[in-house]
């Protein structure tokens, strides 16, 4: 025998408590069609269990079937009457022979079940559900002995977030019923949006209650969320009245089958009188709005009491809800259900002696066949039912988890149909067990398009979230990356810095290798550079080429034309070292550079200074008695001049040994470039050697100062004095101005003067010897100086 507990009725009326009489029995109103259709299918299961050869041959199920009336302690009381018949009386305390059901069907309600599995767990008498989905009822610990063929909330919860995640809704509003699957839904709801998401508000509201369903719907008007979630025990949108509201509203549902030969089976239904069985009697009232002249006054008191049913009513005829199978969801969990107890009824008879799972590997005995023993054999079923659909339990006694996703959509004559759109199923190989057919959803807004339900929307690539003070984390601000930071995802929580040879693009979002920068040959200022270098360069070389020309004269004479021409020699090595600061800096071009400028540099000052020294001494020379020239002749100042010019070999040599200049990337001046200079190496080895050219730039001009106004042949000391003034004002300015001028500008700097100061030497010096030489020919002769001389010393 299989117990049931459904619901035909909805509702329980409680008799009058007068406590001077028995109290009556419960009365039940509201017999509904299509729920007391899952009953049916109950007896139709049993019955084609029956007609099995293969499963469960020779024994006969029956069925105890009692009605909860939507109330639990009408279901509480049906459950007692079914692990306990009044009539049997045992009085040796010998409890032998079947009890009166190995197991119950039902029942549907959370509420119910959680009251009846307490109590159906200390005898381990099995009970599955159909329709109850309370998380709570998969703790083995409380309710042992509890199973169903419906995915718990916690499943359920989980599709609806899966659903939720997908369309991208992240601000939603939750409304469920004040009770335990509402309570516990909710609660584990929210749980799983922190995940991903934030609730713009939680409401609660018991059956009824029409004050608290006004403080709801104000709610949600005000809310900002535009996705609302109900958790509740009846759909109002499955009514048309309500379409406009609800209309397009997504369910989700028990898997949905179709069970052969039921519709017919449900058509062969017919009265009975029996009493103990009047739920038929009732069945058949309620379809034909008709009365039974029989004493069942406390059912169906709303009817029709003028007509009279004959039991002749045509059936098949009357398209009613009881006979639609077209949407068999409940209904066909309890046809799962009721064959899940007859495969684990088949497997215990099917145990041979020795090899059982019980004591000493003993079997049950199937005539005698205790709830406990059943239950063993429930929780391992594992079979494929007629609809080739697996049916199992996990350890917690749930199913395999699988649910459908439904629109509420109407036909063009104005039905209203719930629309299968998707499925949600773990087991399954689609991405997150989600399957949705979009274009199949209806939408029921004005643009049928996708709403969009958000507290703040996403922050795009190149930006990143700023959480609202005091306001949940959805609700946020897009603050843009800062520059050298890029967020590349939607919603990112923080920018992350470029590596150091990259920096961010325009948008923000991508990192993108910084721009090289360095002086040159193709830039405007390295060509203008490169060319006033040459210009020097060729300036000098044709002063050479005049000096040579003219090598005899007296002008060329009387100032030392060797030191002349190792001086035009070195200042085109000056204006040629500047190109080495002009190109992409390589370790041998940034040794070059400074090696050329070092030795170049010396050795110009030096020719100068060794050409003031010789005014000097060539005056002292003109002394009575004085004859110092001779100490002092053309391979002293030869060798004073290498000596000198040694001296800052010898710098570079021990700066470049220790610590030599090479190529660096400099990225301190601007960010979003990478500017290829020389680094110096030591700053002591580029300070000496600039010192000693300062050092040997000041002797010469406070040399060549003193000696401005010596009488001579030719005195060079004014030119050169003139000439050193300009070099020492260009270095002196370079200073500051090298220090303060950022990238490829400092080297600019550091050319202009090269070039200003090597110009000022060449101009300065060989400019007013040129002139006599090539436009006063008349003035370059010994008779012309002698005159000049004697005139200057009168003077």
């Amino acid at each position: 025998m299989l117990g049931g507990i459904f619901i035909a009725h909805l509702k329980a009326i409680q008799s009058e408590l007068s406590y001077s009489s028995k109290p009556q029995e419960w009365k039940c109103d509201g017999f509904d069609l299509i729920i007391f259709q899952r009953t049916m299918v109950m007896i139709f299961a049993i019955e084609e269990i029956n007609k099995d050869k293969n499963l469960l041959p020779n024994v006969t199920l029956g069925y105890k079937i009692y009605d909860n009336c939507m109330n639990v302690q009408v279901a509480l009381r049906g459950a007692m009457s079914l692990i306990s018949s009044p009539e049997d009386v045992t009085t040796d305390y010998n409890c032998n022979g079947p009890p009166p059901v190995v197991a119950i069907v039902g029942d549907p309600l959370s509420t119910h079940s959680i009251a009846i599995s307490r109590i159906l767990g200390l005898f381990k008498m099995p009970m599955i559900s159909y329709c109850a989905t309370c998380s709570c009822l998969s703790d083995k610990r409380e309710f042992p002995s509890f199973f169903r063929m419906i995915p718990s909330d916690d499943f359920q919860v989980k599709a609806i977030a899966k659903l939720i995640k997908h369309f991208g809704w992240t601000w939603i509003g939750i409304v469920g019923v004040d009770d335990d699957y509402g309570l516990y839904a909710v609660t584990s709801f929210i749980e799983e949006v922190k995940k991903f998401g934030c609730v713009a508000f939680s409401e609660s509201f018991k059956l009824n209650d029409n004050i608290k369903l006004t403080q709801i719907v104000k709610i949600v008007k005000q809310s900002t969320a535009t996705v609302i979630i109900a958790f509740l025990v009846k759909a109002a949108a499955t009514i048309n009245e309500n379409f406009k509201s609800f209309g397009g509203t997504i369910g989700i549902l028990p898997r949905r089958g179709v069970i052969p030969e039921l519709e017919e089976f449900l058509l062969q239904t017919r009265p009975t009188s029996d009493h103990e069985n009047n739920l038929l009697t009732q069945l058949w009232e309620r379809m034909f709005e008709c009365r039974f002249h029989v004493n069942n006054t406390a059912y169906n008191s709303s009817l029709n009491q003028s007509n009279t049913c004959t039991g002749l009513e045509d059936i098949k005829g009357k398209n009613s809800e009881y006979s639609d199978v077209s949407e068999l969801r409940t209904s066909y969990n309890v046809y799962k259900t009721v064959y899940s107890i007859a495969h684990a009824l088949h497997n215990l008879a099917s145990c041979e002696n020795g090899q059982g799972p019980f004591v000493n590997h003993t079997c049950a005995d199937i005539t005698r066949v205790q709830p406990w023993q059943l239950f063993h054999y429930l929780k391992k079923v594992n079979f494929i039912d007629r609809l080739g659909e697996r049916v199992a339990y996990d350890e917690n006694g749930d199913p395999l988890p699988a649910y459908e996703f439904v629109n509420w959509q109407h036909l063009e004559d104005g039905t209203m149909i719930t629309k299968t759109i998707g499925v949600f199923d773990e087991s399954s190989s689609t991405v997150n067990g989600l399957f949705l057919n979009e274009k199949d959803i209806f939408w029921n807004f004005a643009s049928r398009s996708i709403p969009e339900s958000v507290c703040s929307k996403s922050c795009q690539p190149g930006t990143r979230k700023a959480i609202r003070k005091g306001e949940p984390v959805c609700c946020f601000d897009c603050v843009p990356c800062a520059d050298g930071e890029i967020s590349s995802q939607v919603d990112s929580i923080e920018c992350s810095r470029c590596l150091p040879d990259f920096w961010s693009n325009q948008g923000k979002n991508q990192c993108v290798l910084k721009e090289i920068e360095f002086l040159s040959y193709e830039d405007v200022m390295g060509i203008t550079l490169t060319a006033t270098a040459l210009l020097g360069t060729c300036l000098s070389v044709a002063v050479l080429a005049v000096f040579i020309q003219y090598r005899n004269t007296p002008v060329v004479k009387a100032n030392n034309s060797e030191l002349s021409f190792l001086l035009l020699v070195s200042l085109k090595l000056c204006f040629l070292c500047a190109l080495c600061f002009i190109g992409q800096p390589s370790q041998l071009t940034c040794i070059m550079r400074h090696l050329m400028f070092g030795i170049s540099f010396a050795l110009c000052i030096s020719c100068i200074l060794v050409k003031t020294i010789v005014v000097i001494m060539a005056f002292n020379a003109t002394l009575p008695g004085n004859n110092i020239m001779k100490w002092f002749g053309v391979s002293q100042q030869r060798g004073t001049v290498f000596f000198f010019t040694l001296i800052q070999a010898v710098i570079c040599l021990i700066w470049f040994y220790t610590s030599p200049p090479g190529p660096a990337k400099n990225i301190k001046y601007q960010n979003s470039k990478i500017i290829l200079e020389c680094d110096v190496g030591s700053q002591t080895g580029f300070s000496c050697l600039l010192g000693y050219i300062g050092l040997l730039a000041c002797v010469c001009f406070l040399s060549a100062f003193l000696a401005r106004n010596l009488p001579d042949t030719f005195n060079e000391a004014k030119f050169i004095t003139f000439s050193m003034l300009i070099f020492c004002a260009v270095w002196i300015t370079f200073i500051p101005a090298y220090i303060s001028t950022p990238g490829k500008y400092t080297v600019a700097v550091e050319i202009f003067a090269i070039l200003a100061s090597a110009f000022g030497i060449l101009l300065a010096i060989f400019t007013p010897k040129c002139y006599v030489i090539l436009l006063k020919p008349e003035r370059n002769t010994k008779k012309a100086l002698m005159e000049k001389s004697i005139a200057d010393k009168c003077h």
